[in-house]
């Protein structure tokens, strides 16, 4: 499991990389204007359908049940096929109708650009941006089966491609003195599709031929549906506090923007630990569930989550200590401003404190979806939900458009709290094991000297951190110091043994 990981979190690193690469460029050519905020509402649309769809849905629901039929070789290519061609027939009938009612979307997402330039080119963008759902969400379901075979890189390297198209697109257009923003706008579809075609082929590789065939509500169809629903409707409800906070924004001049800005920042460390640990722990928890190794599952649930928070808080204490500096030298550039940047980063260290939150859900989900439960975590997501919207609503009036960066991270919290708690009737499995229990406090203390020395560096280097050229040696200094203090105090302390991280690795399990 360890091996899988570590394929999914370096792939998942460069994918992040390039999309600093591709935001900081969006930001460089477009500001924090009309455009880039019809970008971001454009590019949400498909994204936030693909998590209710197929990631919420599908995923959650499909992997653990393909795995098990893997596992014991009962017809799992047939199993996929089905899945897949319904999938398809579902996504092209809501791709027909979202076009249709695109002006509704739009105000749906953002009432507060009604009336407005960045009104009607959301709705332009929207309807050409929108047919990434289909391509983007059969890939999300051939990636579930290759994370399933215990193949992580193709699916892992899928985004990646989706960036270098998008940078592509976008460096092509400035070269060439054409639309920026809409060149990168036609550039998602066909990325999509690319990202599609790269997992179809190495799925096919894996031995799964996925093939689109008529639509059958088999047996193994109605059972399917009958767990991803209350999936879906989880992942619709996480999708709700995204569009409360982006409604609340909408009403604030550039806050869409902003907030979208500091969302890219914190899903680096959220994307390479949260993400990679919950595709390869899933798969992993339901084979060893389905084989009746409790033990291994609570090692392998116990490891996940400890490797998680010995990455994840360190990132989490590095987001509040240094935020502007982490903003100011990686996105302002061109049309971007400093009092863009004082904003970006006051919502990076918001959503800093939230991200172990966010991580720990990655970890704590899979123990449902291993038992086929998707009720719980809707449950559970319900009431994160309405502590969200409460949250962001109320607090909007007093604080103005960081409202919902709050509302999110406390509402991260209080999910988590939940999921711990739902866990309880689940026994060993679910408990953590007594080396984790015995690290945790010691990870802590270490993140906190790291924190409090980048703390005391960024203000000696302030003077280099505000000069062009110099900054991004500044800053790369800045960064190279804090990991390497956090890996030695987490070393003397033993928050981490760096040799059992590498034996791991050569086991791969």
């Amino acid at each position: 499991m360890i091996r899988g990981m570590f394929t999914v979190g370096v792939w998942t690193l460069l994918s992040r990389v390039l999309g600093f690469v591709r935001d900081a460029l969006i930001l460089s050519y477009l500001g924090t204007g009309p455009a880039y905020q019809a970008f971001v509402v454009a590019f949400r649309l498909p994204n936030m359908f693909r998590r209710f769809f197929a990631e919420g849905a599908f995923n959650l629901a499909f992997v653990p049940m393909f795995s098990k039929r893997l596992e014991a070789n009962d017809q799992p290519n047939a199993f996929a096929n089905e899945a897949f061609s319904g999938l398809a027939s579902v996504l092209i009938v809501l791709t027909v109708l979202a076009q249709a009612a695109m002006p509704w979307l739009v105000y749906a997402l953002a009432s507060g650009f009604s009336g407005t330039e960045t009104f009607d080119l959301s709705v332009e963008f929207g309807r050409i941006a929108f047919p990434y759902i289909l391509f983007i969400s059969l890939a999300a379901l051939a990636s579930g089966v290759l994370n399933a075979a215990g193949r992580f890189a193709a699916a892992a390297a899928a985004p990646v491609l989706l960036n270098i198209l998008l940078v592509s697109a976008i460096l092509f257009a400035a070269a060439t003195g054409r639309d920026v923003a809409r060149a990168l706008i036609w550039m998602i579809p066909l990325a999509g599709l690319a990202q599609l075609v790269l997992v179809w082929i190495a799925a096919k590789g894996a031995g799964i031929t996925l093939r689109l065939q008529r639509p059958r509500f088999s047996p193994d169809m109605k059972h399917l549906v009958k767990i991803a629903v209350p999936a879906a409707m989880a992942g619709g409800v996480m999708q709700i506090n995204l569009l409360v906070g982006q409604q609340v924004a909408s009403y604030f001049d550039r806050a869409v923007g902003w907030l979208f800005a500091a969302d890219r920042l914190y899903q680096l460390p959220l994307g390479v630990v949260g993400i990679a640990v919950g595709i390869v722990l899933l798969p992993d928890l339901s084979r060893r569930l389905q084989s009746g190794d409790d033990e291994g599952a609570r090692s392998a649930f116990s490891r996940a989550t400890e490797i998680s928070l010995a990455l994840t808080i360190p990132a989490s204490v590095a987001l509040m200590v240094i935020p502007l500096p982490l903003v100011t030298v990686l996105f302002e550039r061109g049309s971007m401003t400093s009092d863009d940047s004082a904003a970006i980063a006051a919502a990076v260290a918001i959503y800093g404190l939230g991200l172990p939150a966010f991580v720990l859900q990655k970890t704590l989900q899979p123990l449902f979806y291993a038992r086929e439960d998707t009720k719980s975590p809707f449950r559970f997501a319900v009431v994160a939900m309405i502590v969200n919207a409460a949250l962001a609503f109320s607090l909007a009036p007093v604080i103005g458009w960081i409202a919902p960066a709050i509302a999110t991270t406390l509402a991260g919290w209080v999910m988590v709290l939940l999921l711990a708690i739902g866990t309880r009737p689940m026994g060993d499995v679910a408990r953590f094991d007594a080396q984790l229990r015995r690290r945790i406090w010691r990870i802590c203390l270490a993140s906190a000297g790291m924190g409090a020395l980048l703390w005391s560096a960024s203000a000696s280097m302030s003077t280099f951190l505000g000069m062009d050229g110099w900054r991004y040696l500044a800053l790369t200094i800045l960064v190279s110091v804090g990991m390497l203090t956090y890996f030695i105090l987490a070393h003397v302390l033993g928050a981490i043994r760096m040799s059992e991280l590498k034996s791991a690795m050569r086991r791969g399990r």
